[in-house]
């Protein structure tokens, strides 16, 4: 009895999985026009300041208010999706589903005082071990400003 209970809980979980629906912030992302995360980072100062949709594995969301989230995206390589607070609320179950972000994308390439800051910052917030003087090199961060977010 205890087994059949426990497998029909399972194919309902399972059955429930299935049929999750996407989370989709201010109608969801544009996902006709996603750019190549290569080409965008091969790029991209040419497209600062642009419009573009971006598709990536969710990593880490602000623990605080859900205003930001970091997408994985190629080789390593992360974009920031930041909103001011309260726009979006980006949920902590999002870490590890694919997101799709459309927006405003930015390039800042920070002095290596700057990176040391913006780094120490990042790492209180996750309540993670930071040593600035470990940082040799300045970095460039890249973020993008989003008008629509889905979460897959």
């Amino acid at each position: 009895m205890l087994i059949r209970t426990m497998l029909g809980l399972l194919a309902i979980v399972c059955a429930a999985s299935a049929f999750a629906q996407p989370m989709e912030f201010a109608g969801g992302a544009d996902k006709t026009n996603v750019i190549d995360a290569s080409t965008l980072l091969a790029k991209a100062s040419q497209y600062h300041q642009t419009q573009v949709t971006v598709k990536g594995v969710v990593t880490k969301v602000c623990k605080k208010r859900g205003c930001w989230m970091t997408l994985d995206v190629e080789k390593g390589e992360q974009i920031t999706v930041k909103v001011r607070d309260g726009d979006m609320v980006f949920p902590m179950s999002a870490i590890g589903k694919t997101a799709l972000a459309t927006g405003k994308f930015e390039v800042s390439e920070l002095s290596l005082e700057k990176s040391r800051r913006y780094l120490a910052h990042k790492a209180e917030e996750n309540g993670e071990a930071f040593d600035p003087q470990t940082l040799k090199n300045p970095i460039t961060v890249y973020r993008l400003k989003p008008s629509a977010v889905t979460i897959l």
